[in-house]
């Protein structure tokens, strides 16, 4: 039985079988597998981790890596009618380096990001990876998803903050250690070819990641904008001004800010003049002898007297920020946790046709979401990423929604890909945007990833049924 072979790998305890141990490895954001799992297995390093590939190889038996189970695609799920055995990363604990003269952090893949943060900001550093599950989502999964966030803008995606990558391969081998530099000319980057791979091709067991000067003043604050049109005028306006000190530029319906406001319970709404739209713009500094904040407010009274703004509010205080903060982090808050079915979305598409892609969807829900759904636009404009999510109506029930779904999913997914897009701008692919991302890829770029993936994983042993139909 794989499970006893697993077990004398990894330990007493290491091995979970019973079902309600794997009750909590069946699900995660988005997605539920009752069924599929023979077991989690759960090294505690590098080794037990090429040594549980092995004999999972030698058994047949495939692989799903699982880092802190919190992504929207499936990913860290088996397919239906696939038995495999889950490999969690949940042990994989260790801060290897925390290095502030090379400005460099290893971590292994199941430290959580906000535990990397952590050790950066102890530092007076930090890693430019930032999102609202950072709290339970490991580091091995943002990197195996190449996520994103709300500070992309400035710091890029998490490809961006990776120096290197510990991985073990189908094989057994061991791509390790992880390289700590900052320039490397030496043939291809297989980093970058692990970095969004989603666990098809290695399990990533640990990583380097750069680390950046943390900021020591802040600037935020929330405007009211008539139209997507006006918001990304103003992110033009603050980016020519501010230059790479904007950080963050969050665009918000009015729909998605009553649906947190009714979800948190509050009546009152961050600004005192309603709006259909809101933006939140942050900057920061990583100089105290920068005046961020002046020139910040001088930025803001000039869009609102050149019109792009109707009205705003600049934080006073972290208290403030944190408020403001906390509007746009709970609407999907509020998303994740209704009791109803919605459909939910990760387009994005160039920035400067954001405003033509919330347009066409708008245009296009109305005609093809059942009668009273509702469209909610939230996302981070400055890097084109914008998720629609549609709701059924308010108080009445979901089934006519489910029914739809894909249709719905795939309509705006076809608008992304027109405007020059794409179907996955942060969540990943996993199972469940398979079809989709055969829509968007080329024929020449389909054979190439299946090309990588046969390169590195011939047998199909890692993460089977993910990226490719």
């Amino acid at each position: 039985m794989i499970a006893d072979r697993l077990g004398s790998i990894v330990g007493p305890g290491g091995v979970l079988v019973a079902p309600s141990d794997l009750a909590g490895y069946r699900a995660d954001s988005t997605h539920h597998a009752p069924d599929g799992i023979l077991c989690v297995v759960r090294p505690s390093d590098t080794a037990q981790v090429a040594a549980v590939v092995l004999a999972c190889r030698a058994a047949g038996v495939p692989i799903v890596p699982r880092g802190g189970g919190t992504g929207f695609g499936g990913g860290a799920l088996p397919v239906p009618g696939q038995a495999v055995v889950v490999l969690s990363t949940e042990r994989l604990r260790r801060i290897r380096l925390v290095d502030p003269v090379g400005d460099v952090l290893v971590a292994e893949a199941g430290v959580t990001l906000h535990e990397v943060q952590a050790a950066a900001a102890a530092v007076g550093r930090t890693v430019g990876l930032d999102h609202g599950g950072a709290g339970s989502s490991a580091i091995g999964g943002n990197i195996a998803t190449n996520a994103g966030g709300n500070n992309v803008l400035r710091y890029g995606m998490a490809r961006d903050q990776v120096l290197g990558v510990e991985a073990v391969l189908a094989d057994g081998r061991v791509l390790a250690p992880p390289r700590l530099l900052r320039k490397c000319n030496a043939g291809y980057d297989l980093r970058h070819l692990l970095v969004g791979s989603e666990g098809t091709l290695a399990i990533v067991t640990a990583v380097a990641l750069a680390l950046r000067p943390a900021p020591v003043a802040r600037a935020t604050a929330m405007l009211g904008v008539a139209t997507p049109r006006d918001a990304l005028a103003l992110l033009g306006l603050v980016r020519r001004e501010l230059g790479e000190a904007v950080s963050a530029f969050e665009l918000i319906s009015r729909p998605s800010l009553l649906f947190h406001l009714a979800h948190a319970g509050q009546g009152r709404e961050p600004l005192d003049t309603p709006t259909p739209w809101l933006v939140l713009v942050e900057t920061e500094a990583t100089s105290r002898h920068l005046a961020l904040s002046d020139a910040f407010e001088a930025v803001l009274e000039r869009a609102l007297g050149d019109g792009l703004a109707v009205t705003g509010v600049v934080a006073a205080s972290e208290a403030q920020r944190r408020a403001l903060w906390t509007v746009r982090e709970g609407i999907a808050v509020a998303m994740g946790e209704a009791k109803f079915y919605m459909v939910k979305t990760d387009t994005a598409v160039p920035i400067g046709r954001v405003p033509d892609f919330v347009d066409r969807v708008e245009a296009a829900m109305a005609a093809a979401a059942p009668a009273g759904s509702r469209t909610m636009a939230f996302g981070h404009v400055g890097d084109g990423n914008i998720h629609v999510n549609v709701l059924p109506p308010e108080g009445g029930g979901d089934s006519a929604l489910r029914e739809k779904a894909p249709d719905i999913a795939r309509c705006i997914e076809d608008i992304a890909l027109d405007l020059g897009g794409t179907v996955s701008a942060e969540h990943g692919i996993g199972q469940g945007k398979r079809a989709a991302l055969a829509r968007m890829l080329s024929v020449p770029e389909r054979d190439l990833m299946r090309a990588v993936k046969t390169a590195f994983d011939p047998d199909g042993l890692f993460n089977p049924g993910k990226l490719f139909e």
